[in-house]
């Protein structure tokens, strides 16, 4: 769309341009269920490496809490645990059913995306 304005007596010809709307994607962000990002694996390499029952940071932050304890059962897709990053919460969700047999960090705890936070067998 061109518009046309006159500032201070001085006339100017606008060209303004309408970008798509973008919506974010609603629900917990399920970790595990695919192949993991390129950019996690040397994350995941400096923690130790994520074993195939390991639920891992998507993101860089620090845990704002877990949402559950050693030795709890979980659901998939039930959020396990929280990161805050940037003032911004992030809802990490289990991407199987099992028990939780180890916490591999602790709240307020900064991680790097990739690295290992809980144990699901």
């Amino acid at each position: 769309m061109r518009l046309k304005m006159t500032v201070n007596g001085n006339e100017y010809v606008v060209d303004v341009e309408q970008e798509p709307e973008v919506r974010p994607v609603p629900g917990p962000i399920v970790i595990g269920g695919g192949a993991a990002p390129a950019a996690a694996a040397p994350a995941a390499a400096a923690a130790g490496g994520a074993g195939p029952n390991d639920v891992t940071a998507p993101l860089a932050g620090s845990v704002a809490r877990f949402e559950v304890a050693e030795g709890d059962k979980v659901e998939a897709g039930q959020v396990v645990v929280v990161l805050e990053a940037m003032k911004m919460e992030t809802e990490i969700a289990a991407p199987k059913a099992g028990t939780v047999t180890k916490l591999l960090a602790e709240v307020r705890q900064a991680v790097q995306g990739g690295q290992p936070l809980l144990t699901i067998e």
